[in-house]
C-alpha cells in the first residue's frame, strides 16, 4: 500500500462508505510495504468512518507493516490485530456465577431498539468502544437471521455478564440448526446466512450455533472475552 495504490484503495473505501457501509476491515496478510501515503490514507479514512458513526481496522497484519503502524502510533487510533492466532476461548468453569443476564425481546418488524439495548448492555461491561461495536454488529447478524428464517416471532437476545467474557445468546423458535465453532457454512444454509456467520466469526472470539436444549429453534452463542488486565477472578 504505498503511492501508486493508495487512490485506487480510496476510492474503494470511499464509494463503500458513500453507500452506507459502516464497517470495514482491511485484509493486510499479503501486503509486505505501507508507506507514507498508504498511512495516511488509513487516518482519513478513519476518520471518515468515525464521522458517520462507523468503524474501520486493520486484521492479519505482517510484522514488518506492524512495525511501521506501531511507530507512526496509528495503532492508537484504530483496531489492529496481526496475523497470529486468534485467542483461545476456553470453555467456562461450571462453578463460576454469571455477574449478571439481562433478556432483550426481538421486534421482528425493528431490530433497532433491541440492537440498541444489547449496545448499552455491552457498554457497561469492560470492553473497548470497538469491542462493542463489533459484537453489537455481529449480534445484529445472528438477529437478522433469526428473524429471516423464523416468522420474526419468538426470537430474543440475551446478554450475559462473566468476569472474563461477555456472552450474547440469540435464540428463535425456528427450525434448528447447528454448526460448531470450527465448522464452515455450508450452500445448503442459505447465502446470506453463510456470509451472516462468517462475519458474526470474524466479529466476536467465538460463535457456536445448535438447536436449543428444550423446546424448538436455534440458539447463536456468541462471545467476547474481557482484556486481560480487565478480567476479574
Amino acid at each position: 500500500m504505498d503511492v501508486r495504490s493508495v487512490s485506487r484503495v480510496r476510492r474503494t473505501i470511499d464509494g463503500m462508505i458513500a453507500s452506507g457501509c459502516r464497517r470495514i476491515i482491511l485484509n493486510l496478510a499479503d501486503t509486505s510495504f505501507v508507506d507514507s501515503a498508504g498511512m495516511a490514507l488509513i487516518l482519513l479514512e478513519v476518520r471518515k468512518m468515525r464521522s458517520v458513526g462507523g468503524l474501520l481496522s486493520l486484521m492479519n497484519v505482517p510484522d514488518r507493516v506492524m512495525r511501521s503502524l506501531k511507530m507512526s502510533r496509528l495503532v492508537d487510533y484504530i483496531p489492529v490485530s496481526g496475523g497470529s492466532a486468534r485467542p483461545k476461548v476456553h470453555e467456562l468453569d461450571p462453578s463460576v456465577r454469571p455477574l449478571w443476564r439481562t433478556s432483550v425481546p426481538v421486534d421482528g418488524n425493528d431490530l433497532g431498539p433491541a440492537r440498541s439495548r444489547v449496545e448499552e448492555l455491552l457498554g457497561t461491561m469492560p470492553l473497548s468502544r470497538d469491542d462493542v461495536f463489533d459484537m453489537t454488529l455481529a449480534v445484529g447478524e445472528a438477529m437478522g437471521n433469526a428473524v429471516d428464517h423464523t416468522d420474526g416471532c419468538g426470537v430474543l437476545a440475551t446478554v450475559i455478564a462473566y468476569p472474563d467474557r461477555a456472552i450474547v445468546e440469540v435464540t428463535d423458535c425456528g427450525d434448528g440448526f447447528r454448526l460448531g465453532p470450527d465448522e464452515e457454512p455450508v450452500s445448503s444454509c442459505g447465502e446470506e446466512r453463510g456470509r451472516g456467520i462468517k462475519l458474526m466469526r470474524l466479529l466476536a472470539d467465538s460463535v457456536s450455533i445448535d438447536v436449543r436444549s428444550a423446546g424448538v429453534g436455534t440458539v447463536v452463542r456468541l462471545v467476547k472475552l474481557v482484556p486481560a488486565r480487565h478480567a476479574r477472578a
